[in-house]
């Protein structure tokens, strides 16, 4: 049986009132980058006005198994792509496949939308998150520099969309 049979992806209700929920789960999921990337993530500098306020700017997906967010990922449309932002996963459940179910959820969100790419960010130190995006069909376009780095600390990766 399918592990994730009992997660659904939705996207974010109009009327969601659990962002201490939701900033919590984003903030587990990147728990793991402190100490190991520079600088250090942004989930950090999240709270829930701010969410509240990406999550009117963006496309929000959430993996929900009963009452439990196990997962999430933001997605901001651009003129000819989605961008990804903030893909997290409970950590319990990281590598029984929510993940990414979220992505293709973004997949079709942007073929839907008629866009012809999804990109995103992760960081330089984060070697198996690159391995992962690749596995899932996303290719390295560009390496950047956070502001006060001399050294490439993100890279960008892009997925074309068939």
């Amino acid at each position: 049986m399918d592990q994730t049979a009992a997660v659904f992806i939705t996207e974010l209700p109009s009327d969601f009132a659990r962002w201490d929920d939701l900033l919590a789960l984003i903030r587990r999921a990147f728990a793991y980058m402190d100490g190991v990337i520079d600088p250090p993530s942004s989930a950090h500098l999240l709270t829930v006005e701010s969410l509240r306020r990406k999550a009117g700017q963006e496309t929000v997906l959430l993996a929900v198994e009963g009452d439990w967010i196990v997962g999430c990922v933001f997605a901001l449309e651009r003129a000819t792509d989605f961008y990804v932002g903030k893909l997290a996963v409970e950590p319990g459940r990281q590598g029984q496949g929510i993940g990414g179910r979220l992505m293709r959820a973004i997949e079709d969100l942007a073929r839907r939308h008629g866009k012809r790419a999804i990109e995103l960010q992760t960081r330089i130190e984060l070697v198996a998150n690159h391995e992962s995006f690749a596995r899932f069909g996303f290719c390295e376009t560009e390496r950047t520099a956070h502001e006060g780095f001399d050294r490439p600390t993100s890279i960008t990766m892009r997925k074309v969309l068939s």
